[in-house]
């Protein structure tokens, strides 16, 4: 690890919600990196027993007044996303943003102009990128084990099939559905190994009783010589293979789901000996024939590390590294995700932009 940086980037956390107190004030409390200093609630104190450094602050507005706050994480509902990146940015503020980036791609390239234009940092949390099965599908790929690759096959499952009245992810109003919140971390997966598709077919339904938005979605992406599938649902209470990969030379299969969102939900930080490791019996299994030799067995999976995002995100205020994450690609993928809006709705297949 890098010398810690002194004095640290001080950061301030627009809403302790899920992705607050889940994901984004665990990860910047326990790296050396960043000192996270004002988190916003705007009724509550919950922050207070785990992280009481911080200061409590009732309004966004009042976040960005602070001069000392050299960042800011953009966390709140997604139809926010928008205008407060934007008033972080003018405030000269850097600012990391939840998925989805924004709502439109107009949005998004909006904030990335704007992000040019202030000299200032703009990233989006895609952590899934640093789950332990993406990180060892991503090798595997790099190897060639599995020949020219002809199929590559994603469910991302949940059992939730009660409608929780009082989350703004339901609400028709609010949330864009499952498209965007799921999904966007699997369109992101795939072009992150891909690059961008030259089409889009989508099928975006809504399965549960009084659902107002999409809970069910499938996505076939347009490669020449790939087929890409990527499902996602709430009502799937005993899911198949998360990953399931096929090539000229052999299969890659893969059960069970990254481990730190369920560490960091039990009070797990990432510090601790053997994060992001999964149990050996969810190791994928790798069926090839390299040199004439067949081969059958289980892969043990690379360590999860959300922590690599934020050590990304320090070294690029260092300006040592590029972003792993930047507003142009993110930005692509807001448009993927309006093509499949587009596709489900005529049910047609729809032309990627980002080829336009």
């Amino acid at each position: 690890m890098n010398k810690p940086l002194s004095p640290p980037i001080e950061v301030g956390i627009a809403s302790f919600g899920m992705s607050g107190s889940v994901f984004h004030a665990p990860l910047l409390s326990t790296h050396p990196d960043f000192y996270l200093s004002t988190i916003v609630e705007r009724h509550r104190e919950e922050s207070r027993t785990r992280y009481p450094q911080c200061t409590i602050l009732r309004s966004f507005e009042d976040m960005l007044q602070k001069d000392s706050i050299d960042m800011v994480v953009v966390n709140t509902p997604d139809r926010t996303h928008f205008d407060y990146v934007r008033m972080a940015l003018e405030a000269g503020k850097h600012v990391v943003v939840e998925k989805p980036f924004t709502i439109t791609a107009g949005e998004a390239q909006k904030l990335t102009m704007l992000a040019k234009a202030t000299g200032k940092m703009l990233s989006v949390f895609q952590n899934r990128r640093w789950d332990n099965d993406f990180l060892t599908v991503r090798k595997i790929l790099d190897q060639k084990v599995l020949g020219r690759l002809v199929s590559y096959e994603v469910n991302y499952d949940r059992f939730r099939p009660d409608i929780t009245p009082s989350t703004w992810k339901e609400n028709a109003a609010d949330s864009e559905g499952l498209l965007y919140g799921l999904g966007s971390h699997l369109i992101d997966q795939a072009m992150a190994l891909f690059g961008d598709p030259s089409w889009v077919f989508a099928d975006l339904r809504v399965l549960r009783t009084h659902g107002e938005v999409d809970d069910s979605i499938e996505i076939h992406l347009g490669y020449d010589d790939l087929k890409v599938i990527l499902r996602s649902s709430y009502l799937v209470a005993s899911p198949g293979p998360h990953f399931a990969l096929h090539g000229t030379a052999g299969s890659f299969i893969k059960y069970g789901m990254d481990p730190q969102e369920d560490a960091l939900k039990e009070g797990g930080l990432p510090q601790e000996d053997r994060w992001g490791v999964e149990d050996n019996h969810l190791s994928g299994t790798l069926i090839t024939t390299m040199d004439g030799l067949q081969f059958k067995g289980k892969i043990t999976s690379l360590p999860g590390n959300y922590s690599g995002f934020y050590d990304n995100i320090s070294l690029a205020l260092q300006q040592k590294e590029p972003l792993a994450v930047t507003p142009d690609q993110v930005t692509r993928v807001m448009q993927v995700m309006e093509a499949c809006q587009k596709s489900s709705r005529d049910r047609c297949i729809v032309k990627s932009p980002t080829q336009s």
